[in-house]
C-alpha cells in the first residue's frame, strides 16, 4: 500500500520524531498538537522538548516543506494517534486524550485510510475505545479502513536511533489492516516488522514495562536489605549479575517516566484478582522516594531547617523529561519534611515545579548548601569534581542515591559520604 499524506496527532516525545522522520523520508506530514504553544513554537522553528538530534532532525523537515505544524487534522491517507495517556488519581488510565484525538480525525476520514494508535493504552483500547469513536463516521474498521496499535518502544536520549532501528510489533484489528501499517513503517523502519493482532500488541507493550518495572521493584527491596544488614548492594548486585542467567537493575529513588512508572497500573486496571505482583511491585517503587527520605532521617536526625541542594530532576539520567519524577517526590517530601531546598536540573534549568525551590545554575544550588543530594546520574552530575565542588559550597555531607560518584575520591575531597543501599547493619 502506498502513502503520500500523513497526519500525526500529538507533538511530543514520540509524536514529533515520528511526524518529522517520516517528512525525511518524502512523506507529505501534517503535524498537529492542540497546544497553541507547542504549535506557533515548532512553526517558528523552536522546540518544546529536548531529544539528541532532534532540533537538527524536526528543522530539517520543516525546511523541506514536507512537515507543516496546525492546531487541526486534514485528510491525509494515515492518521497517527501519538498522544498521551496519563493516569487518574485511582490509577485508572486517562483516555480523554486518545478519545479527543479519535474524534479529531472522524470529520476527515474516508474509506481506505490507515489510523494507527501508538499511544500506550490498556488492553482493548483499539477495540473498544478508539474503533467505536471512529465508526461515527458511518465507515467500518477492517472492512471500510484499517485500523491499527503499533506501540512505542524507544529510549529516551536515543529516540531518533530506535525509532528506525528497532523492531516494530503491529497489531491490527484484521490482518489486512496490520499489512497497510506495515508498509506505512517500511518507509523508515529497519528493524523487523512483526504482524499481530491489536490486543496482542497492547499486551506487548505493556508487558515490556512491567518486566522492567518489577526487576527495578527487586533491586530497591534489596537496596533496603542491604542498609538494614550493612552490606554494599551495589556490589552485591554486580557479583549477582556475573550469574549468566541473572541481570538485576538498578536500585535509586524510584521509577518514573511516562512508561515505566504507568502502564504496569493498565494491566493492574484491566485484571486487579490476577495482578497481585505487578502491583506489589508497583507499591514499592512508589514507595521508594519515602525510603529515600527516611535515609536520610535516620543520619541526619530531622530534617527541619536543613539546607538541602538537590541535584537532578529528571526521571532518568541525561534526558529533560521530569514526568512521574521520584526525583521530584523526593525533593518535595524534604521540603515537607521543612528542609531548605534548592534544587537544580540541567537539562531543564527554567522548571518551575509546584512546591519545590529550583534554581537555574549548579552554583546557586550549591551556595550555602550543608547538605548534596544526588538524585540523577546526569553524565553532567556524575562528571563533577570533588575537589572543585568543595571550593563552590561550604556542604561537608554527601547523599548519593544512584552510586554515580566515587565515594574515595569524595571523601578524599573533604566530604563524608552515604549511599544509597550502603548499610551500618541495623538488624
Amino acid at each position: 500500500m502506498k502513502f503520500k499524506k500523513v497526519c500525526v496527532l500529538g507533538l511530543g516525545y514520540i509524536g514529533l520524531p515520528t511526524a518529522s522522520t517520516l517528512a525525511t523520508h518524502g512523506l507529505q506530514v501534517v503535524g498537529v498538537d492542540v497546544n497553541p504553544q507547542i504549535v506557533q513554537g515548532l512553526q517558528n522553528g523552536k522546540l518544546h522538548l529536548y531529544e539528541p538530534g532532534l532540533r537538527t532532525l524536526v528543522q530539517a523537515a520543516l525546511r523541506s516543506g514536507n512537515l507543516v505544524v496546525q492546531d487541526t487534522p486534514e485528510p491525509a491517507d494515515a492518521f497517527i494517534i501519538a498522544v498521551q495517556t496519563p493516569f487518574l488519581e485511582d490509577k485508572r488510565a486517562d483516555l480523554r486524550f486518545v478519545r479527543a484525538a479519535s474524534e479529531a480525525i472522524v470529520p476527515y476520514l474516508q474509506r481506505g485510510n490507515l489510523v494507527i494508535l501508538e499511544s500506550t493504552s490498556p488492553p482493548l483500547t483499539t477495540r473498544q475505545v478508539v474503533a467505536p469513536i471512529l465508526e461515527r463516521s458511518g465507515l467500518k474498521a477492517g472492512r471500510d479502513f484499517y485500523l491499527v496499535y503499533s506501540p512505542e518502544r524507544v529510549l529516551p536520549g536515543q529516540i531518533l536511533r530506535e525509532l528506525i532501528e528497532n523492531a516494530r510489533v503491529v497489531g491490527g484489528i484484521d490482518r489486512a489492516s496490520a499489512e497497510a501499517a506495515r508498509d506505512l513503517y517500511a518507509t523508515f523502519v529497519r528493524g523487523d516488522i512483526v504482524l499481530t493482532d491489536c490486543t496482542t500488541a497492547e499486551m506487548v507493550k505493556l508487558m515490556e514495562n512491567t518486566f522492567r518495572d518489577v526487576n527495578i521493584a527487586l533491586a530497591n527491596e534489596f537496596a533496603r536489605l542491604a542498609d538494614r544488614l550493612g552490606i554494599d548492594v551495589w556490589e552485591a548486585i554486580a557479583l549477582a549479575n556475573r550469574h549468566p542467567r541473572v541481570n538485576i537493575l538498578r536500585p535509586g529513588p524510584g521509577v518514573g517516566g511516562h512508561c515505566i512508572s504507568v502502564d504496569p497500573w493498565f494491566l493492574v486496571e484491566v485484571a486487579p484478582d490476577l495482578t497481585r505482583l505487578i502491583r506489589a511491585a508497583r507499591e514499592v517503587n512508589d514507595s521508594q522516594p519515602d525510603f529515600v527520605v527516611e535515609w536520610m532521617e535516620r543520619t541526619l536526625g530531622r530534617l527541619e531547617g536543613r539546607r538541602v541542594a538537590v541535584l537532578g530532576l529528571a526521571y532518568k539520567p541525561d534526558v529533560d523529561d521530569l514526568r512521574e519524577s521520584p526525583a521530584i517526590e523526593v525533593a518535595l517530601r524534604l521540603v515537607q519534611a521543612g528542609a531548605q531546598v534548592r534544587a537544580f536540573e540541567p537539562f531543564k534549568p527554567e522548571a518551575q515545579i509546584p512546591a519545590v525551590p529550583t534554581v537555574t545554575t549548579l552554583a546557586d544550588a550549591l551556595q550555602d548548601a550543608e547538605i548534596l543530594l544526588l538524585l540523577v546520574g546526569h553524565t553532567r552530575l556524575r562528571e563533577l569534581i570533588p575537589e572543585e565542588v568543595r571550593t563552590q559550597t561550604s556542604a561537608r555531607l554527601v547523599f548519593d542515591a544512584v552510586n554515580g560518584w566515587d565515594q574515595t575520591q569524595w571523601q578524599k575531597a573533604g566530604f563524608q559520604v552515604w549511599r544509597l543501599g550502603v548499610g551500618r547493619g541495623d538488624v
